[in-house]
């Protein structure tokens, strides 16, 4: 390994394996409806996650030294606190002008889930000096990537106009299903990319504090 030797990190919390199974589930229903758009001869088509590959990303760091990674890890017990449950929303095309990837939005009724990410933000600044976006923090779920330079038909809303007038319907997906959880620990990842797509390898864990009931 070279001196600047970097890891691509995020830390995340994971649904438990009755969430994903609903949710790849869902995904496979979803996906089958899609029409496929012509893009200069491309096709598009939707590759399902693995079920491990499920999670909601808190903080995404990007390549970091690998130097970094027990820093890093030590940051999370100190930002264990608690979450209540979460809930599956709508489907989300992300992003949402060129969309690459289809998710699920996730609810965090008592601002738990946000609380920690703001948590962490600030750890991580000051213990690595990393900055995040700017962006707000959406708390959702991946389950389905694009292959080829296409791209489907955004989800079911108002039709939307084309030049001259003429409305274009959109597809409809079938609803998400009604699922919740709470998560029981933070986890920082380490992606590994490949041809085949991204897989995770989970560095260190930290349970979080029992929600109260």
């Amino acid at each position: 390994m070279t001196r600047d030797a970097t890891a691509r990190l995020f830390i995340a919390v994971d649904p438990p394996a009755e969430v994903r199974e609903g949710l790849l589930a869902w995904a496979r229903a979803a996906t089958a409806r899609l029409p496929i758009r012509r893009g200069r001869g491309a096709l598009a088509s939707m590759r399902l996650l693995e079920p491990e590959a499920l999670h909601v990303t808190l903080c995404f760091l990007g390549g970091r030294p690998v130097g970094e990674i027990a820093e890093i890890a030590a940051v999370l017990s100190g930002c264990a606190t608690r979450v209540g449950e979460l809930s599956l929303g709508a489907p989300l095309w992300l992003p949402p002008r060129r969309p690459r990837a289809l998710a699920v939005e996730v609810h965090d009724r008592d601002g738990g889930l946000t609380r920690l990410h703001e948590g962490l933000r600030g750890a991580l600044a000051d213990a690595t000096g990393w900055q995040a976006e700017r962006r707000r923090f959406k708390a959702h779920i991946t389950v389905a990537r694009m292959r080829g330079r296409g791209a489907p038909s955004r989800p079911a809303g108002p039709a939307r106009l084309r030049p001259g007038g003429a409305q274009a319907e959109e597809p409809v997906l079938p609803a998400t299903p009604s699922l919740s959880f709470r998560p029981e620990a933070i986890v920082l990842y380490r992606s590994w990319l490949s041809s085949a797509g991204a897989s995770y390898q989970p560095l260190a864990t930290c349970d979080l504090l029992a929600a109260e009931r």
